[in-house]
């Protein structure tokens, strides 16, 4: 922005907004490539300030400990905690509900009510079998944000959610990894990522996930 005598105010309060915005949705979707956990609460603090938000953020962070799904050692930990692993993608979902909650989460697609609705009622039934990636984008179409990237040799979380930002996302955590016998080291221990758990709020961290048999195999292995 220039003024009356020629000189650059530098950019106006909305285009750091925004830009601080775009950065923050890159972070979640893709957290490997932005520094992680760290970087995704950075981008938020950012956020949060250039939005006149700082205290609701403040009050996310002090409701995210009193339900246990932060631990000494941020979101990472609950995961960890939860089942022994702790991909990006899985702990980017927490913070982009925060996000969805503040009006700072930019969707690729928005479910109806009736397909939120009927997502939530056949949740826990359609986890009592082992699934995989395809099954779920199949079954509930593609997500309305995906975090981890494409590369099926990877873990990664699927969120579906409405626009009304009081509606939790719902997400589904799946996990692939690379084998680690010398003989198929290039090659992923699945085809493709298997579903551990769906995820659906809850009053207490833990409260709020289903777990695939694969998953609860995952849990007693840990």
């Amino acid at each position: 922005m220039t003024d009356t005598t020629g000189h650059n105010d530098g950019r106006t309060a909305q285009e750091v907004r925004e830009y601080l915005l775009t950065h923050l949705n890159d972070a979640l979707r893709r957290p490997g490539m932005y520094g992680g956990e760290t970087a995704l609460r950075l981008y938020l603090d950012a956020v949060a300030f250039a939005a006149d938000a700082d205290q609701e953020w403040q009050e996310e962070l002090k409701d995210l400990q009193t339900r246990r799904g932060s631990s000494s050692t941020g979101v990472r930990g609950a995961f960890q905690d939860l089942w022994g692993d702790a991909h990006e993608g899985a702990v980017a979902s927490v913070y982009a509900e925060i996000a969805h909650r503040q009006g700072w989460l930019q969707l690729d697609r928005t479910l109806t009510s009736a397909e939120y609705d009927e997502l939530r009622r056949i949740s826990e039934s359609w986890c009592r079998e082992d699934r995989l990636l395809s099954d779920v984008v199949t079954r509930f179409g593609p997500p309305s944000i995906l975090f981890g990237g494409n590369n099926p040799n990877y873990p990664k979380t699927l969120a579906y959610a409405t626009d009304r930002r009081d509606d939790t996302l719902l997400c589904f955590h799946l996990w692939n990894s690379f084998a680690t016998s010398p003989s198929s080291s290039s090659a992923s221990v699945h085809a493709e990522p298997v579903l551990w758990a769906f995820r659906d709020g809850g009053t207490l961290f833990t409260d709020g996930f289903t777990f695939t048999p694969e998953g609860s195999a995952r849990r007693r292995a840990s």
